[in-house]
């Protein structure tokens, strides 16, 4: 694992040198584009204020998105149980993938105020689309083999997918998972920046307003570090929940 990120964290320090020598050399205002060192520097200098914006965060995200992973299994099942509703839910579902989030989420703020429901909407909002659809491909692309072998020996529609549509979808469910942790990470940002009482997104918008882009860079940091934090640890739960399948696919992965 170790090996395989070196590339990345490279590429990573490259980029940051790079913005270093640049910002020095060009002597450009911290207000404009501070260099890397001052946004460490000013983030560690108000790490209290800033870990005390990240907890608020980390809840909703985490509220959100189980609310979103409930709904989109829910869905999913459903849709898979149902033909009638495969075709009448697909279409919403696509459909709510063209609401502009920008313009529904202050409209979520005027009708449910600065609370946590607003927030979990709009995570919903940007995160229910690909685990839904990520399962219910999933689902429709089981083995049709093992789900014909189980008719033939009389299952129900119950048992055939607990015993087969259900693992053969979960490979698909956790690609899907591992695009909506990101979003929901980015959602409930989005959600605090357009109204909140705490939060990174709130935070931001403060330290913007008093133009300490230093600050705002240094949020964004702690932004990156938590996103890809949920991200990796979805590889954890893929081994817990598919061992077979990890153990499958360990060796194509390490080409």
């Amino acid at each position: 694992m170790t090996r395989r990120l070196w590339p990345a964290a490279a590429l990573v320090t490259a980029l940051l040198l790079t913005w270093q020598v640049a910002v020095t050399v060009a002597g450009t205002r911290p207000q404009v584009l501070p260099s890397p060192l001052r946004v460490v520097e000013q983030g560690w200098a108000f790490r209290a204020e800033l870990w005390t914006n990240t907890l608020p965060t980390i809840q909703v995200t985490l509220i959100g998105f189980t609310v979103s992973m409930a709904l989109a299994w829910a869905a999913a099942v459903a849709v898979d149980f149902s033909p009638w509703l495969r075709r009448a839910l697909t279409p919403l579902l696509v459909a709510s993938q063209t609401l502009p989030v920008v313009a529904i989420a202050p409209l979520l703020i005027i009708w449910f105020g600065f609370g946590l429901l607003p927030k979990v909407l709009v995570i919903a909002l940007v995160t229910f689309f690909p685990v839904a659809v990520g399962l219910i491909e999933g689902f429709a692309e089981t083995d049709r083999a093992a789900t014909a072998l189980l008719r033939s020996m009389g299952a129900s529609r119950w048992q055939r997918f607990r015993y087969v549509r259900l693992p053969g979808a979960l490979p698909s469910f956790f690609t899907a998972l591992r695009i909506a942790i990101t979003y929901a990470v980015t959602g409930a940002i989005f959600a605090e920046y357009v109204g909140a009482r705490a939060g990174l997104g709130i935070f931001m918008q403060l330290q913007k307003n008093q133009f300490r882009t230093d600050l705002v860079l240094a949020a964004v940091g702690v932004t990156a570090v938590l996103s890809v934090t949920l991200f990796a640890l979805t590889f954890l739960l893929q081994r817990l929940v598919t061992p077979w399948y990890v153990a499958d696919h360990d060796g194509g992965g390490a080409r």
